[in-house]
């Protein structure tokens, strides 16, 4: 029996969606933040970083969530120390150390953006005071502060 290309397209097409299907749904089962979640890496670790509220806003505490996993082994880092930190291109700047979490390999921080637009967020971290600091960085827009009625 010959198979011809359009065949092979076809069987191609079905194995594809199937290995697609199986990738959805072990992440999916992973235990894995989604959704908002924003994920960086660094040499040592995996960074999983949640804002709350989203979009920040200027002049409101923006809570972040940092899920923090070895690279190597993906166990999380229980007992970390690190700070997040950002500035604007203004130099206006703010900071906070990171706090344990409930969860474990779960660290939090809060910042305040005094100013909207664009500004430089950062975190440093690392998993106990041997250990070197690690950074992790992006770009974060900040929208205007809400208007008060």
């Amino acid at each position: 029996m010959e198979v011809t290309v359009g065949a092979r397209f076809r069987r191609f097409m079905h194995v594809a969606v199937a290995a697609l299907a199986a990738a959805a749904f072990v992440h999916g089962c992973s235990g894995e933040p989604r959704g908002n979640a924003l994920r960086y890496s660094s040499e040592s670790y995996y960074f999983s970083v949640e804002a709350s509220p989203l979009p920040p806003r200027a002049r409101e505490p923006v809570h972040y969530k940092i899920r923090v996993r070895d690279r190597e082994t993906r166990q999380p880092i229980e007992t970390g120390e690190g700070q997040i930190y950002s500035s604007n291109i203004d130099g206006a700047q703010t900071w906070d150390g990171l706090v344990k979490g409930s969860e474990v390999g779960t660290y939090t921080g809060t910042l305040n953006f005094v100013t909207s637009g664009q500004w430089a967020v950062a975190i440093r971290f690392r998993r106990d005071s041997t250990a070197r600091l690690e950074k992790v960085e992006w770009m974060q827009d900040v929208h205007a502060e809400r208007e008060t009625p």
